[in-house]
């Protein structure tokens, strides 16, 4: 994977992402099954990343018995990235060098990315000339969007229970249905 600058996003294109705007923080961060039903991974995957420092929690890893780890939207998308990169064949040797560079990047910067691979080495395009040139090449390739795992998950991620690393609780800024009726009904 080449050595790029980052690619900042404008304050649209996060917009047209993310249209509600209420992703959690770096502090809101998601238990162990959570991640699993968000990313689509059984847990015994989620379990084997973390110890073998594939994927691991940058909220809160386990330490010692009962303890939680807590995954950010990151780290989930990262999942998810990881689940379908293995689901196309990419060996866990190619996708331990994607998920490296991919952990050096902003949520923003993630959005603009298409991972494609041959099965062997995994590419990062960020335009159109370099998706071009790489199928240039004549040989079969699959592409990965970033930002269409980050809008499943956006998608799904408030419906499950969340909690900050600092002890307080997260509340998402959309309401739920149920505290839309009431609010009317009381109103």
């Amino acid at each position: 994977m080449g050595e790029q600058a980052p690619i900042r996003l404008g304050a649209g294109e996060q917009g047209e992402l993310f249209p509600d705007m209420t992703l959690p923080d770096e502090m809101v961060g998601y238990r162990g099954p959570a991640a699993c039903q968000i990313a689509g991974i059984t847990y015994r995957q989620l379990d084997y990343w973390a110890r073998t420092d594939l994927v691991v929690p940058t909220i809160r890893s386990a330490h010692g018995s009962g303890s939680q780890r807590l995954y950010s939207f990151k780290d989930i998308l990262v999942l998810k990235v990881v689940k379908r990169l293995l689901d196309t064949g990419v060996s866990l040797q190619n996708i331990r060098v994607a998920v490296e560079h991919l952990r050096s990047r902003g949520v923003q910067d993630l959005a603009r990315i298409t991972l494609f691979s041959d099965g062997t080495t995994v590419y990062e395009c960020t335009s159109p000339e370099e998706v071009v040139d790489l199928l240039q090449g004549g040989q079969g390739v699959f592409g990965i969007a970033v930002s269409g795992a980050m809008r499943e998950i956006s998608g799904t991620i408030h419906a499950f229970p969340a909690e900050r690393a600092d002890g307080g609780e997260w509340l998402p800024d959309t309401p739920d249905e149920l505290s839309q009726r009431r609010a009317r009904r009381i109103g």
